[in-house]
């Protein structure tokens, strides 16, 4: 998914190997996820994506006297998730770390790369469900 505010921007869903890099839309308030060459196209990240960047994340911490300081997650590897989807008119898009702490994907610092690792499992269909495969029984 995109954030709300990456309406506007031409998109299309990661795919399993994209290399992708932190970037601010010029048609957008946001940052997000452009593929390597392609800084025009935002990149929509299902919940439950896996991306590995390839050095320490780097963010910038919040508001006021904070927010020319940036902090580094030591990790490398993040789950996409969205947070506050109950409000329409903030952002949604974030990161989820192995240790729990969650970050906003519009305060990722610019030119940072990532790798998709895997997509979210696809729901199974009902028929899926309902009809057990069974090895055939040749006679």
């Amino acid at each position: 998914m995109c954030d709300y505010s990456l309406h506007h921007v031409m998109s299309r869903p990661a795919k399993v190997g994209d290399k992708l890099v932190t970037t601010k839309f010029s048609n957008s308030i946001t940052r997000g996820f452009a593929v390597v060459g392609e800084p025009d196209v935002a990149v929509c990240l299902l919940p439950g994506t896996e991306v590995a960047f390839e050095k320490q994340i780097e963010f910038e911490r919040g508001f006021a006297a904070n927010w020319l300081s940036g902090k580094v997650i030591g990790d490398k590897v993040a789950r996409f998730r969205q947070l506050n989807t109950d409000k329409p008119n903030v952002h949604h898009d974030a990161l989820e770390f192995p240790n729990g702490e969650s970050v906003l994907v519009t305060r990722l610092y610019e030119g940072q790369h990532a790798t998709v690792l895997q997509l979210p499992a696809a729901p199974r269909s009902e028929n899926d469900m309902e009809q057990p495969r069974h090895a055939a029984i040749v006679g």
